[in-house]
């Protein structure tokens, strides 16, 4: 199953929310993560650009992408970023086929 870490931001509304209930926030991620067929992995809380950082595994964009929309329209968020993973094997198959891809950079010679 495909991976994806996730960035969360929040807001002041947001905070204020997980300090009122810090286990059921987490858990409520983990539902929705499970119910669009998902698995979370590991979650940290981190300071910074983003307050949340977490690795799931999701069946697919499609449903990496319902759970980045729905958690941005939650209104808890001021920044949510979702980045697929590729396995090493995954990034060497993709090198392989850069190379045979016949693509020249225009400042190729």
């Amino acid at each position: 199953m495909p991976h994806y870490l996730a960035q969360v931001g929040y807001t002041s509304e947001g905070w204020q929310a997980v300090i009122r209930d810090p286990e059921g926030r987490q858990q409520m991620v983990r539902n929705a993560v499970e119910k669009l067929g998902g698995k979370v992995l590991h979650t940290w809380f981190a300071f910074g650009d983003y307050d949340v950082v977490g690795i799931a595994e999701m069946p697919d964009n499609v449903a990496a992408a319902a759970l980045a929309m729905a958690v941005a329209a939650g209104g808890a968020c001021r920044s949510v970023k979702t980045t697929p993973l590729l396995s090493t094997a995954e990034a060497l198959d993709a090198m392989k086929k850069a190379g045979q891809s016949g693509y020249r950079a225009a400042t190729a010679g």
